[in-house]
């Protein structure tokens, strides 16, 4: 057991690129995952890691020791997952990671329906439009909207993101209503979003009839996170284009109002992703079922 604890500290280490990370997610002492590292370099007599004082490198060594037991213990987890009762019974620590938007309105409203079946997981729901380095910040699955880059990961669609313009009822006064996209370029104030990875601003497309446009609008003001997006739209700064299930209550009260109903946007497809050493794992296998059904059953998520 002590040898298999020892793989998985190292293991760890070697993901999280340092010994602070590594010993936050195994809630472990810092010291304990450095005497581990020190032992386990001592006993196979090879020198496993390079440590500088704010990163960890890892030798030819460690690299090749690191492949190994990575299998090895993805295995073992494999072993332990398909024994017992832990297929129908999930159990532990789960860290998941989702966008602003989707947690407030979709994912944290449901919760009660997913801990009701499975209660005895422990979920570390981490919130934010920014991405994370799954592997890094030890994050099991993460459920985000747009195409993938990395295709080191495993990817699941569970379903799209439709879309649709809108203004507050004070900016339509003050400016007027748009009847057609090009309109926005004459007098109209778009509220823009930008990537929270690349910086890049997220462009104003529309489709009718075959036409497509993509405008370089002029506008007031960008962010680069959900809420704070609803927050400019409400507050009458701009048109936005924004996805259908965070509008509709505003629709509803009256507080935005649907421009250019006419015109299409390209909807924004959804995927739960996660690394591909944890497709196995029954508590995420669990969580990503059920994100699936959840987006399924969702009328403005397909």
């Amino acid at each position: 057991m002590d040898q298999i604890l020892t793989m998985r500290v190292f293991a760890r280490v070697v993901e999280a690129g340092t010994f602070t990370k590594a010993a936050d997610s195994l809630a472990l002492p810092k010291a304990t995952v450095t005497k581990q590292i020190q032992h386990l370099e001592a006993r196979l007599r090879v020198k496993l890691l390079n440590r500088t004082t704010r990163r960890v490198t890892v030798t030819a060594d460690g690299a090749a020791y690191y492949e190994r037991t990575a299998r090895l213990l993805a295995d073992l987890d494999e072993l332990e997952a398909s024994m017992g009762n832990a297929q129908t019974n999930p159990q532990g620590r789960l860290r998941v990671d989702v966008g602003s938007s989707l947690a407030s309105l979709l994912i944290i409203p449901a919760l009660s329906t997913f801990f009701d079946r499975y209660p005895d997981i422990q979920l570390d729901l981490g919130v934010s439009d920014r991405p994370v380095d799954l592997i890094s910040d030890n994050v099991d699955c993460v459920i985000r909207g747009g195409e993938l880059t990395d295709q080191s990961l495993v990817a699941r669609r569970i379903g799209n993101l439709p879309m649709i313009t809108v203004a507050s009822p004070d900016y339509l006064r003050r400016f007027g209503m748009p009847t057609d996209p090009q309109a926005l370029e004459q007098g109209h104030r778009m509220v823009n979003f930008f990537s929270p990875r690349t910086g890049r601003m997220m462009p104003n497309e529309f489709a009718k009839d075959g036409m497509e446009l993509a405008l370089d609008s002029s506008y007031r003001i960008a962010v680069n996170e959900s809420n704070a997006y609803m927050a400019a739209a409400l507050a009458g700064l701009g048109v936005s284009q924004m996805v259908t299930f965070m509008a509709v209550p505003h629709l509803a009260d009256g507080t935005l109002v649907q421009i250019l109903p006419d015109w299409a946007i390209p909807s924004i497809p959804i995927y739960v992703v996660y690394p591909p050493n944890r497709h196995l794992s029954a508590k995420v296998r669990s969580f990503v079922d059920w994100a699936a059904d959840l987006f399924t059953k969702h009328p403005y998520l397909q």
